[in-house]
């Protein structure tokens, strides 16, 4: 069996992704909420902003009107469906007891994330993960956001000036880590980024050897669709109590 490898944080973080979608529709105060009565230790979405400057959660950031679909920043949050809930509504709903990762969909909408998690609980910020494709938004959002985490979703083929340049530069920056496809890690890259004081996160885990494998290279964060199985195999690999029944 092959041993665990460090991670940076102890234990790594269990996030349910878009909530436990496998189990409940995603994105819905429902999925959210059962995911932490699941055992799940983090939340994950994507953020978008309303056409008058409402964080909402939802994956692919267009709604159907009629047999037309409409971007949400096109339209007000009161003409949103109601199952699409604001980030606000989230953390009135299920609290703050658990780390927040919303990829920020919006440019615009980082801001306002960190303005409404303050307006919660001010406690929660240093537990809130924003990740963004773009590394010069990454820059920007670290200067201009210092209470939140930031980091930098990517793949493996896209770092064209190669890993250990890349996590060079994210620590230069002030950038917390990376977050990348579970394919593109391994224990290797894993410590490459851990060296330079980085996080590494691992995403679309679904399965029990993915799982086992992401723990026991050392990922500091997974995120799975299938909530149960995540908290068994992290149960199994890292210890705690064992997760509820569904």
């Amino acid at each position: 069996m092959q041993q665990r490898l460090p991670s940076r944080l102890d234990p790594p973080i269990t996030f349910a992704h878009r909530g436990a979608r496998a189990h409940a529709p995603e994105n819905t105060l429902g999925a959210f909420e059962l995911a932490l009565r699941l055992g799940a230790s983090g939340l994950e979405s994507d953020v978008w902003l309303t056409a008058d400057g409402v964080a909402v959660l939802d994956h692919d950031g267009v709604v159907k009107r009629g047999l037309r679909r409409k971007p949400i920043r096109a339209v007000l949050h009161a003409d949103l469906p109601e199952h699409i809930p604001t980030l606000v509504e989230l953390l009135g709903h299920c609290g703050t007891d658990y780390d927040l990762s919303l990829d920020v969909k919006d440019p615009d909408a980082a801001a306002v994330i960190v303005n409404d998690v303050r307006s919660i609980d001010p406690a929660m910020l240093p537990r809130t993960w924003l990740c963004d494709p773009d590394f010069d938004r990454c820059v920007a959002h670290r200067s201009e956001l210092p209470d939140v985490k930031i980091l930098n979703s990517t793949r493996l083929g896209r770092l064209k000036e190669g890993p250990e340049r890349r996590a060079a530069s994210l620590a230069h920056y002030g950038i917390d880590g990376v977050n990348m496809h579970r394919t593109d890690w391994n224990g290797g890259l894993a410590a490459l980024f851990h060296r330079f004081n980085l996080y590494a996160f691992g995403w679309d885990l679904q399965f029990d050897d993915q799982l086992e494998t992401a723990f026991r290279m050392g990922l500091d964060a997974v995120f799975s669709d299938h909530v149960d199985i995540m908290m068994d195999v992290f149960h199994k690999e890292i210890g705690g109590p064992p997760p509820p029944e569904l």
